[in-house]
């Protein structure tokens, strides 16, 4: 016998353990196996929460116009429903990305796992997800490329196939999608390279936007190389004709498409100068309406203002013009105090129409326009005298008040009737004798308003205040000091409360929003109109006391070619100097606030001008600048007042007029005769009573400091104005 052959035994063995049937229920072990571990992961990644990133929006605000003003938030993006984005434009993302997406499962094995082999050997990543998978990826993943993220995101991409639409998956794709310029978002990408939004894009357009996606910088026409634009045009066609091969596409409409070149890239609005101010009182008005801060932050909201676009510049450029260019702030120390703020209202609406709320909200960032820390002064004698009409109340001696009432105008006079002493200064310690309330008015006279809030009641004038529209702060006191403003108050608050007035006394609410979308809810704006708070006799009455204080008293700087009424006011120690005025369209109030780097509140004197920066001055400078422009160059609506009796009264007597007016308004004190203006039917020319504390009556001391306001205007060349017609009461005097 010979040797077994040693190398056929071998194969044999190999056979027992390598055998077809082995080898094949290897296969189906090792198969079965994996399939059980894809099963255990399938069941064991589950869909998490989004990522912090994938849900931050922008807050978009925007002019009456629709002008953007105002972008805010870390990530520029807005989240728009599919139903708001073009078919096709929807179609060209599909085209560009993945084709069969209406079809597959959410997941492109072959191209996945070429994707991830090619990660894990280090021969360069690559694409091959689908859009599903790229969905996963921006919401719920992280864009790290390893093999660790690829694997979650294959299952979870089955898994939200599974429970989305496909809508709502292409939805969120173009959503969270970033397409460059600080875009993220198919809305965003819209606005920043065609200015337009995102339901307004063209098929063209919208290749071109899902063309950027892979590779948003490099794509971008405005910034490319040649080789970049070559590129991204190539893409663009690509798109264009996968559009045509899957039918989506007429061939004829492709064939005339130009390539849509985008804008060039602008930078986003930020939040200096104005736009801060106005930002943050947007916000504080929707959070009065119920939305918290926390939602306000977390983004989403399209917010469209009652700012008009032109009569804000025209706001900022009258600021500019009278106050800014008249200060040195970085050279003089004095100057950097002065702090300028307003507020302008439509009455007819109560739409804030523009806002002034400093020298810019990233310089000083408390906002001027609604800060209540300064007190308005003399601006709010126009309640006093409202409060005493609509309540038709009495002077001590029983005659009824209206604008031919005498009262003693002595300075330092002590009221009588009142259990709190107060003996105010007039203005320049200026003795007027009997005056008019008509005159009272147009002087700002001190002793006459102190008397008057005793007659009416500091609490009845409280309600009056509260009810056109002043905030009940702590330091709203009900004394005698009341009547010279010694409360807190913005110029929003002085604007709504003289835009009642100016709306015959229906309530008028200053409102910045004039609507505010989420992509999920709407908020309601805040109404900007009410009720009758006051009788329209009482506030048309008021409105004609303040033409005077236009045309003949301390705010004649504010006059132009347009019918005004208004009230200027200087605080104690002239920390703020205001002028609150109104014609028939337009509401403002401008104020004037000393404030040192601290934030104490300062002197203003010896800042914008020698001596008292009194609000007849540069806060009416700034009013009629503000506008004249805003009612594009004058207006001539004229006032519709119906006041009754309480506005009968024979003018005061008029100064003799020079040829040549003097800078300054006039100092002279006048006598103390009786003044003849009174209605025959109410009071007589006589010196008031005795028991009114008569010129020679030494003043008592008052424990609350005075509080001071303008002299009369200089004389004008102009004739002598007879004053309003007492056979026609409602009879307004001309503008000049």
């Amino acid at each position: 016998m010979g040797r077994p052959d040693k190398s056929k035994a071998k194969k044999r063995g190999l056979r027992r353990f390598f055998s077809w049937k082995k080898l094949l229920g290897t296969f189906f072990v090792c198969c079965l196996l994996a399939m059980g571990a894809l099963y255990v992961v399938y069941v064991m990644v589950p869909v998490p929460t989004a990522n912090a990133e994938a849900t931050m929006q922008s807050n978009i605000y925007k002019y009456s116009n629709g002008k953007i003003l105002a972008r805010t938030g870390k990530i520029n993006r807005e989240i728009v429903g599919l139903e708001k984005i073009p078919a096709q434009v929807q179609k060209a993302f599909v085209a560009a990305e993945n084709k069969s997406f209406y079809k597959d499962n959410g997941v492109d094995i072959k191209g996945t796992t070429r994707a991830a082999w090619s990660t894990v050997t280090g021969k360069g990543k690559q694409g091959g997800s689908t859009i599903t998978q790229q969905y996963v990826k921006n919401f719920y993943l992280s864009q790290d490329q390893t093999a660790t993220r690829k694997l979650k995101e294959m299952v979870i991409a089955i898994k939200v196939d599974r429970q989305m639409s496909k809508s709502d998956i292409l939805a969120g794709y173009m959503n969270t999608s970033y397409y460059g310029r600080s875009a993220y978002g198919i809305q965003a990408a819209a606005r920043s390279y065609y200015g337009v939004d995102a339901t307004r894009l063209t098929t063209a357009q919208g290749a071109y936007l899902a063309s950027l996606l892979q590779a948003p910088n490099q794509y971008d026409w405005t910034s490319a190389s040649a080789t970049g634009r070559k590129l991204v045009e190539e893409r663009w066609n690509y798109v264009l004709d996968n559009m045509v091969g899957e039918g989506w596409l007429p061939a004829d409409e492709r064939a005339a498409m130009k390539f849509p070149v985008p804008h060039k890239p602008k930078p986003a609005p930020g939040m200096e100068g104005q736009t801060g101010y106005i930002v943050e009182a947007a916000n504080q008005e929707l959070m009065r309406q119920g939305i918290s801060e926390e939602d306000i932050k977390a983004g989403g909201w399209t917010i469209i203002l009652n700012i008009d676009e032109k009569r804000q510049k025209d706001l900022v450029k009258a600021v500019d013009r009278q106050l800014e260019a008249k200060l040195d702030r970085k050279g003089d120390k004095k100057d950097a105090t002065v702090q300028a703020g307003a507020t302008s209202v439509d009455p007819k609406t109560g739409a804030v129409v523009a806002m002034y709320g400093g020298v810019g909200a990233t310089e000083h960032w408390m906002s001027n326009a609604t800060r209540r820390d300064y007190q308005p002064a003399s601006t709010f004698k126009p309640i006093v005298l409202a409060s005493a009409l609509d309540n038709r109340t009495v002077t001590q001696d029983g005659r009824q008040i209206g604008l031919g009432t005498v009262y003693d105008g002595t300075s330092k006079r002590k009221v009588v009737g009142s259990d709190i002493p107060f003996s105010p200064e007039n203005e320049d310690n200026r003795s007027y004798g009997p005056v008019t309330v008509q005159k009272a008015t147009n002087s700002s006279i001190n002793s006459v308003y102190a008397q008057m809030i005793v007659d009416v009641g500091a609490a009845k004038t409280k309600k009056t205040a509260l009810d056109l529209g002043m905030k009940d702060g702590a330091d709203f006191g009900q004394t005698p000091a009341m009547s010279l403003g010694t409360m807190g108050a913005s110029t929003m608050d002085m604007a709504g409360v003289y835009a009642t007035l100016d709306n015959h006394g229906k309530k008028v609410t200053p409102t910045l929003v004039k609507a505010a979308a989420h992509r999920d809810r709407t908020v309601a704006p805040a109404k900007g109109t009410g009720e009758q708070v006051i009788s329209r006799e009482a506030a048309d009455t008021v409105t004609k006391a303040m033409t005077g204080v236009v045309q003949n008293g301390s705010g004649f700087r504010a006059a132009g070619d347009y019918e005004a009424a208004g009230k200027t006011g200087t605080s104690e120690n002239n920390r703020s100097a205001w002028f609150v005025g109104y014609t028939p369209e337009l509401v403002t109030a401008v104020g004037l606030f000393g404030e040192d780097t601290k934030g104490n509140q300062v002197t203003l004197t010896d800042t914008i001008n020698p001596g008292r920066a009194n609000g007849g001055r540069t806060p009416a400078q700034i009013w009629g600048d503000y506008t004249t422009g805003a009612l594009d160059g004058g207006s001539d609506a004229s006032f519709d007042l119906e006041t009754g009796d309480s506005a009968t009264f024979a003018p005061d007597p008029t100064p003799s007029r020079s040829t040549e007016a003097p800078e300054e308004p006039t100092e002279t004190p006048t006598t103390t005769s009786p003044d003849p203006t009174a209605p025959p039917t109410t009071t007589s020319t006589t010196p008031p009573e005795p028991t009114r504390d008569p010129v020679t009556t030494p003043p008592e001391p008052t424990s609350e400091p005075p509080v001071t306001d303008e002299p009369s205007p200089p004389p004008s060349i102009e004739p002598p104005d007879p004053g309003p017609d007492p056979e026609n009461a409602d009879t307004v005097r001309p503008r000049r």
